[in-house]
């Protein structure tokens, strides 16, 4: 579903009212988000980035007039992971 980014973030105070904000990538000039947001009863996941620095000039969704966000849903997933053993 594409949304309008003026809608995001100016009725929907996106990113900043996400439920859920993770960083996924840092690059030497941005630093890059996934979000998860609800709407009408729905919850949604999309990608922003923002500047890494005061220095550079970068706000989420800068380039784009439609932002395209996935409608997600909370799911339990197990997940193996390598942990010290135990002796």
């Amino acid at each position: 579903m594409k949304f309008k980014k003026s809608y995001l973030k100016n009725e929907l105070d996106l990113p900043y009212s996400a439920m859920v904000d993770e960083i996924t990538e840092t690059s030497r000039w941005s630093i890059h988000h996934k979000i998860v947001f609800e709407h009408e009863g729905k919850f949604y996941q999309t990608y922003y980035s923002e500047g890494a620095t005061e220095m550079q000039d970068e706000s989420p969704w800068d380039y784009q007039d439609e932002v395209d966000c996935v409608e997600v849903e909370l799911k339990e997933v197990k997940v193996m992971k390598w942990v010290p053993k135990q002796s």
